[in-house]
This record gives C-alpha cells, sequence and structure tokens, in this order.
C-alpha cells in the first residue's frame, strides 16, 4: 500500500504534550474530467500568457509580481520577499489554545476536510490519547495551521483510528441569515398537511452513503466523450418536467405519498393554498 502523500507536516501541541503529525488530503480531483483549451482552426493546442495591460507586451514569468489596487489604475506593488517575511512563526505547529463541543460547531463555518494522522512511530501512543481523550470528552480542537501561504483556522475532532482537520470560512464572508430568510413564513403550520409530509418523509428515509452519490454532470460528459471518440452522435438526455409552483399543497402532499405507496390519511380540515 503506497502511503499517503502529506499536504503539511509539523507537530501538534497540547500544554506540555506534543506529537509529530501530518496532514492528507480527504478530497482528491486524480479522476476528474478537465479539458485543454485548442485552437478551433488547427487543433492545436493554446497556451495562456500574462500580457502587459496597456501595451500588450508579453510579461514573462520573472517579471510578474503580485499587486492590490488601491483605486482606479494605482497599485501597490507587494514582492513575493514581502510575502515570506509574514509567514507565521508557528508555521510547523498545530497550537491548540481552546477546545469546544463537538455538537457547538456551526457547520456553515467547515470548509475543507483534512485527515490528520501521527507522522512517525514515536507520535504515536500521545496521538493516540489525545484522540481518545477528545472522542470521550466529545470535544473537537481549535488551533491555526500554515498551508499554501496562507494561515487557516481549524478545528480538529476524532475521526476513527486518527482525526480530522477542517479549515473553517471567516466570519466575515457568512452572509448573515437574517437578511437572506426575511418573508420566510414561520409558526404554526397546518396540522394535515405535516401529517402528510413526515409520512412522504418516513417513506423515503435511507441511510446516509455517500458511496451511492452519483455525479451525473460527470458521468455525462463521459459518455459525451467516448461517443466522440467513436465518431458517434452525442446520446440525447430526457429532459426532466419544468418544475411549476404548487397551486394546492394539500392535494399535492396527497399525490406523492401515494406514487411512494403510503396510506394517505382522510381528508379534514380546510386545504391550505400555497403560491
Amino acid at each position: 500500500m503506497v502511503a499517503p502523500r502529506a499536504a503539511w507536516k509539523g507537530f501538534l501541541r497540547v500544554g506540555s504534550v506534543s506529537c509529530g503529525v501530518k496532514i492528507v488530503g480527504v478530497v482528491t480531483e486524480a479522476e476528474k474530467i478537465r479539458f485543454n483549451i485548442l485552437n478551433r482552426k488547427t487543433g492545436n493546442r493554446v497556451n495562456s500568457v500574462y500580457a502587459d495591460e496597456v501595451t500588450g507586451d508579453i510579461v514573462p514569468a520573472d517579471e510578474q509580481i503580485k499587486g492590490w489596487q488601491a483605486d482606479k489604475n494605482d497599485f501597490i506593488p507587494i514582492d513575493a520577499e514581502d510575502i515570506t517575511k509574514l509567514k507565521l512563526t508557528s508555521e510547523h505547529t498545530l497550537e491548540v489554545d481552546e477546545f469546544v463541543p463537538i455538537s457547538d460547531i456551526d457547520t456553515r463555518y467547515l470548509e475543507k476536510p483534512y485527515y490528520l494522522i501521527p507522522a512517525d512511530k514515536p507520535s504515536m501512543e500521545a496521538f493516540a490519547v489525545l484522540r481518545d481523550a477528545m472522542k470521550s470528552k466529545k470535544m473537537a480542537a481549535r488551533s491555526c495551521v500554515v498551508m499554501y501561504q496562507h494561515g487557516h483556522e481549524i478545528v480538529i475532532q476524532p475521526y476513527g483510528e486518527g482525526m480530522l482537520l477542517t479549515w473553517l470560512r471567516p466570519h466575515s464572508e457568512m452572509a448573515d441569515e437574517g437578511s437572506v430568510f426575511e418573508g420566510i413564513p414561520t409558526g404554526k403550520q397546518d396540522p394535515e398537511l405535516l401529517e402528510i409530509a413526515g409520512m412522504l418523509i418516513d417513506k423515503k428515509l435511507t441511510e446516509f452513503d455517500p458511496a451511492k452519490f452519483e455525479d451525473r454532470y460527470e458521468q455525462a460528459l463521459i459518455e459525451l466523450i467516448d461517443a466522440k471518440r467513436k465518431g458517434k452522435k452525442p446520446p440525447k438526455k430526457a429532459l426532466p418536467p419544468e418544475p411549476k409552483n404548487v397551486v394546492n399543497l394539500a392535494e399535492v402532499l396527497r399525490k406523492s405519498l401515494e406514487q411512494e405507496g403510503g396510506n394517505v390519511p382522510a381528508k379534514g380540515g380546510k386545504k391550505t393554498k400555497a403560491a
């Protein structure tokens, strides 16, 4: 078995306890279909280049620098050396400053997951003790990691025999749900509609199994490429019926439940209409 490639190596430290760890990506896009940009006339691949916006001259890589736009046509140049000097001194240490109950973690902030595993055999025992202590307390560790020249706030929680390290989105990037949810009805709903909707949910109840998830767009791309490779016409996909606004919610719910083979409760009470 090939050893997992580490995206980061360093130390996990809780108080005076530390152990060597490495971060391994959970997500892989190795099987993703990627396209090249071609010249329609020649069929040759096209290379992208950076050109001066004013003169149109191509700018080689060694003459390119980053710049922050302060005003229109006014940029503050930032050299790579300037960014390097800003790197955190704790670049290779996951310093745990606090623990939070796993149940308190707001899933909206979870951005990108990584596996956290011991870096070597001497680190196994300390890693396992920290993992099991966190598991028994149902706690997650809060820390910060420097990856790809950026600092990321993270949470670390037990996961199987290892741990799961997840980047957190900054609070400043989160939209306020109050303004987004404004106008959506709240309060008590029609008991009859709730009963039928609950029965419909029960008929569709299953287990969360990501192995069954299917990327239909990716599969359609594979079929398209395969057809073109064989000189055939691309397969035609039947379009689903156009969704329409519900006019009589009670009747639609009853019909949906009947289609799932459920026993529809007797009608009672005033029907509710929804736009």
